[in-house]
């Protein structure tokens, strides 16, 4: 339970990856600031979590059940809460999908919008009007710098996170009101089990509807390309954990949060040209045309900005 200071933090998606990075990062806060509520859909899943907590398991940090495609589930979650108080809400929990859409079911298609979107909906509804009621709160998006510019054949993932920066950007603006802040944390590629095992996967799917022009495009230009950029330009999820306590802890924390500066000029060439034909056309000839050259002007870019990385940690644009 959370002592008389402390913040209460509740963090969707714990069992790998990034939420569970943050849920440890914030539970391992030297000044001991946060009581984090890590949770997971399963919590035989729980092993990974816990060993990286260590010594703050059941002090700074403690579980719960939570599946944010149900209903009854985040309710029972929020309320199991003393006083139903969360004073910082992370929204973690996703899932990808890759591949030519007429190779994807619609069940597929729905799925993703069920966690990435609705599921996201659930959790703020449920949360918000308390936060309101105290004129006090933050709630935060893990979200994607896919949500900010289209990927090739991630279309549904992108639309799904395009869709939450949507609904996020329009509640910010009324929840000023009530003294609520809303973020997005929106990293580029990062290392984790679950995007490695989605590349390998969709490797060897045979997406049945596809035609075979579109698929040999997508294993040829689209596969090596993905692998290319997780290589140069990926960061881990202690990088994100980071940068969202940073985004915590700020004064005035910020809507748009990219993690990698990299990524900067790439979502700067949709606001370059209002059109949108600048970046459609570049992505294009960097998906279809440049292939080694894309790979090393990476490199090259990875490279320079080593120096300068070094030097600070990442920290939101």
């Amino acid at each position: 339970m959370a002592t008389e200071g402390q913040k209460v933090v509740l963090v969707s998606g714990c069992s790998s990856g990034i939420g569970l990075a943050i849920a440890v990062t914030l539970a391992r806060d030297e000044r001991k600031r946060y009581y984090v509520i890590a949770t997971m859909r399963d919590l035989k899943r729980k092993d990974k979590l816990v060993e990286a907590a260590g010594d703050v398991y059941g002090q700074t940090l403690s579980l719960l059940t939570l599946d944010v495609c149900s209903d009854e589930s985040v309710k029972q979650c929020v309320d199991s809460i003393k006083d139903r108080h969360v004073d910082i809400l992370i929204n973690n929990a996703g899932v990808g999908l890759v591949g030519p859409v007429e190779g994807l079911s619609m069940e597929e298609m729905k799925q993703v919008f069920e966690t990435n979107f609705f599921g996201v909906v659930r959790m703020i509804k449920e949360v918000m009007p308390n936060m309101k009621r105290r004129r006090s709160g933050h709630i935060i998006v893990i979200s994607s710098a896919m949500g900010l510019q289209g990927v090739a054949y991630n279309d549904v993932y992108s639309a799904s996170k395009f869709a939450i920066e949507g609904f996020c950007e329009s509640l910010a603006i009324q929840l000023l009101k009530f003294n609520v802040t809303v973020s997005m944390i929106e990293p580029g590629p990062v290392h984790t089990e679950f995007e490695m095992k989605m590349i390998a996967d969709v490797s060897k799917k045979e997406f049945a509807g596809a035609d075979a022009e579109t698929l040999h495009h997508f294993r040829t230009c689209y596969l090596p390309s993905a692998v290319d950029v997780f290589q140069v330009l990926g960061q881990t999820p202690k990088d994100i954990a980071k940068c969202t306590k940073k985004v915590i802890e700020s004064p005035r924390p910020l809507f748009h949060n990219l993690t990698n500066p990299l990524y900067t000029p790439i979502v700067a060439l949709k606001y370059a040209d209002h059109t949108g034909n600048l970046s459609v056309h570049t992505f294009y000839h960097m998906l279809y045309n440049l292939g080694g050259v894309m790979h090393v002007s990476m490199s090259i870019m990875k490279c320079l900005s080593c120096g300068c990385l070094r030097r600070r940690t990442i920290s939101p644009i």
